[in-house]
């Protein structure tokens, strides 16, 4: 399929074939929640922690006789039925990353671009630099190209003077093409890529 190419200052400047079997993936919905969950559980950082019965300093004493005293049957001060006592079952300090197959991330990751494709929040401009690294430069032109929020993917390098700008505007992120990633597409409101960022991304997901 066909798309034009853009500037920063909106004007169309040529056309760009994007390749079907990345840009033109039906929808599905599953790959893309398998690859968001598999992507969050990652960032969690498992450090919460509550101490067991092992942990907690008590005596082990026997607290009363077993029989004849018409009290319950305890044997430890630590047992979690106790007040101050170890906690049964609690969480521990582990990692919540698992693994998700290749196949099913690449996937995935045509499935996200496509889905932007077929909304029409898709947008290839030519280039993604700056002469200056001035913020109001930049949203002076985003203004004009109505993103409210964005997601910009440029190629193998980004433009310091752009990412210097870009970062003080909120909405608005900008990533190497090997960061390109489900969530952070699926999050933003519009999709843009470079030039380099489609060729890049196509042999990427070829």
């Amino acid at each position: 399929m066909k798309c034009d190419v853009i500037s920063l200052d909106n004007k169309t400047v040529g056309s760009i074939e994007l390749d079907d079997s990345i840009f033109g993936m039906p929808m599905r919905g599953d790959l893309i929640a398998r690859a968001v969950n598999w992507q969050l559980a990652k960032r969690r950082s498992g450090t919460h922690k509550t101490k067991q019965r092992s942990e907690i300093r008590g005596t082990s004493a026997k607290m009363n006789k077993q029989k004849g005293t018409g009290r319950a049957r305890h044997g430890n001060e630590k047992a979690p039925q106790m007040r101050g006592g170890g906690v049964a079952f609690g969480p521990v300090v582990r990692s919540h990353a698992f693994k998700l197959p290749k196949k099913v991330r690449r996937l995935a990751l045509k499935t996200a671009l496509s889905a932007k494709q077929a909304a029409g929040n898709l947008v290839v401009i030519d280039t993604a630099k700056l002469k200056s690294g001035k913020t109001k430069d930049l949203v002076q032109r985003v203004s004009k190209l109505g993103w409210s929020s964005a997601l910009i993917i440029e190629g193998t390098e980004i433009d310091n003077n752009f990412a210097n700008a870009a970062s003080n505007v909120i909405g608005m992120n900008i990533l190497p093409t090997e960061g390109a990633n489900v969530y952070d597409i699926m999050r933003s409101g519009t999709l843009v890529l470079t030039q380099d960022a489609v060729s890049k991304l196509v042999e990427r997901l070829k």
